[in-house]
C-alpha cells in the first residue's frame, strides 16, 4: 500500500478530488482577475484557454467545462469579436458572481448553473433544497416559508428534488468562493435528466405570496 510522507495510506480518489478543488479555486481566481478592469481581451481569453487545455482533468467538470466549451467555440476562428467579448464577459460574471451587489460581502453566489428560462415555482408537494446565505431571512425562516406552502425539504439534492434554491450571498461553508457541493451535485443531477431546477433566491422569493 502506498503511503504519504507521514506514513498514512494514500487515498488517490480523495487526493484527486482535493486537487480538483484547488484547481477550480485557481480558475475562479483567474476569472476574477480578468474581470478586474471590467473588460475581456483576446489575450486574456487565450490565457484562460491555454490554462484550461493544460488542466484537462478539470476541463470536463462543471463549471470549468462550460467555460472551456465557450472559449473553444469563440476562438475557433482565432478572433474574439465584440459580441463574443460581451458574451464571455457575462459568462465570467455569472461564474464568479461578480460584480458584488453588496458591500462587506466576500463573495456572491454563482448564477452560471441557474435554469433558463426561469421556471414557475409550485410549492405543493415539491421538494426543495437550500444552499448559501439568504437575504430573505435566516435558513430556518426560509425553510418555514416552504413548509407553510406544503413544500418539503431535503438537506442535499437527490433525484426526487424539485428545486435547489441558491441564496444571494456566497456561504463561508462552501468549498469554493462561489459555490459548494450542493450546487455541484444539482448540476450532476440535471445532466442525468432528473428535472431538477436550480433557481436564485431572487426568483424564488417572487413566488412567496
Amino acid at each position: 500500500m502506498n503511503r504519504d510522507a507521514q506514513g498514512q495510506p494514500l487515498n488517490r480518489t480523495f487526493n484527486a478530488a482535493r486537487l480538483n478543488d484547488r484547481k477550480i479555486d485557481e480558475l475562479i481566481g483567474l476569472c476574477k482577475g480578468v474581470l478586474a478592469d471590467g473588460e475581456v481581451t483576446q489575450f486574456e481569453v487565450e490565457f484562460l484557454q491555454n490554462w484550461l487545455r493544460n488542466n484537462q482533468d478539470i476541463s470536463e467538470h462543471w463549471p470549468a467545462n462550460v467555460l472551456y466549451k465557450r472559449i473553444e467555440e469563440m476562438l475557433a476562428d482565432n478572433v474574439l469579436d465584440v459580441e463574443e467579448q460581451k458574451e464571455l464577459l457575462q459568462t465570467l460574471m455569472d461564474l464568479t458572481g461578480e460584480p458584488s451587489l453588496r458591500e462587506n460581502v466576500n463573495s456572491m453566489s454563482t448564477s452560471l448553473p441557474l435554469t433558463t428560462p426561469d421556471p414557475e415555482i409550485d410549492f405543493e408537494g415539491r421538494i426543495f433544497c437550500l444552499t448559501g446565505k439568504f437575504v430573505t431571512g435566516t435558513r430556518k425562516q426560509c425553510e418555514s416559508l416552504i413548509l407553510a406552502r406544503n413544500g418539503s425539504l431535503k438537506s442535499s439534492p437527490t433525484r426526487d428534488t424539485s428545486f435547489l434554491v441558491i441564496g444571494l450571498v456566497g456561504s463561508s461553508d462552501w468549498i469554493h468562493s462561489t459555490h459548494g457541493r450542493k450546487i455541484e451535485k444539482a448540476v450532476e443531477l440535471q445532466e442525468r435528466g432528473t428535472g431538477l431546477a436550480i433557481v436564485s433566491e431572487e426568483h424564488w422569493v417572487r413566488f412567496i405570496v
